[in-house]
């Protein structure tokens, strides 16, 4: 395994330029494959993802600003993740986004493509918040969250667990693994997860996703509270191209309920 730390060191003359460098582990060997984690996680959260597909790729999991081990770095907007990423992410690379990490995975794919040439979102949405004759999250469910925060975020990160597991058949062990896994690095930063909610709410790729260049491949949870999965109809509409697989045992976390099914359909479109 390889560890890129959160500060790298570059010598100009006799000075020295301390550049603020988001955490990366990277594993395996193969094509490359990058893994975004969503709101309030960290990349811990792919373990068992990484320990199978290292067999076939080499894998690049990063934790983004604010998040784990890159919890000193901010960032407000997708521009501004992508910027930090790009930094470090192998160009011409397959990138599998969860949740908020596919409004991150979608964007450089629409406006970094030289580093993306398959494109995965899981559990993921175009537009997180609902509207009329669109599905989501509820304003008020998001305000909630956003309120909660400045009471007690590690409270309110539990209660996120607790939902993106709700209606699976696997819902108590899954919460205790994400759990075991984000809470095995740094917590997240309060103004990264206000960042992160201001996104879910307002951000709006619906009209963007058809002009997307490279094979896209949708994966949703059918127990999905949080995104749910009769967007994927409205989806195959608007992006007739891409393609959709539905998990039957998952709610919001299919690599963590249906992880060999998961892997699987990463190897079959990826490889």
């Amino acid at each position: 395994m390889v560890e890129q730390g959160a500060k790298s060191m570059s010598f100009v003359g006799e000075s020295v330029n301390m550049v603020a460098s988001l955490y990366w582990q990277v594993e395996g060997c193969g094509k490359d494959l990058v893994l975004v984690h969503g709101w309030g996680m960290n990349g811990g959260v792919w373990h068992n993802t990484v320990e199978s597909l290292k067999q076939n790729f080499r894998v690049h999991v990063v934790d983004l600003p604010g998040y784990g081990h890159s919890a000193d770095i901010h960032a407000d907007t997708l521009e501004e993740i992508a910027q930090l990423l790009i930094r470090q992410a192998p160009k011409d690379a397959v990138w599998v986004g969860w949740s908020l990490g596919g409004l991150v995975a979608t964007h450089m794919a629409l406006h970094h493509a030289d580093y993306v040439n398959r494109l995965i979102t899981v559990a993921s949405s175009p537009k997180f918040a609902a509207e009329k004759g669109w599905k989501g999250i509820q304003p008020q469910v998001l305000s909630a969250f956003t309120e909660q925060l400045v009471d007690d975020f590690q409270l309110t990160i539990e209660r996120f667990m607790a939902l993106q597991a709700m209606g699976s058949p696997t819902a108590r062990q899954d919460v205790k693994q994400l759990k075991q896994m984000v809470f095995s690095r740094p917590a997240p930063q309060p103004q990264a997860l206000m960042a992160g909610l201001h996104m879910l709410a307002n951000v709006d790729l619906r009209d963007h996703i058809a002009q997307i260049a490279v094979p896209v491949l949708r994966l949703y949870g059918r127990l999905d509270g949080l995104v749910p999965v009769q967007i994927a109809a409205q989806l195959d509409e608007i992006a007739p191209d891409s393609h959709c697989h539905i998990f039957t045992q998952s709610s919001h976390a299919p690599f963590m309920t249906e992880t060999e099914q998961f892997c699987q359909q990463i190897r079959r479109f990826a490889q």
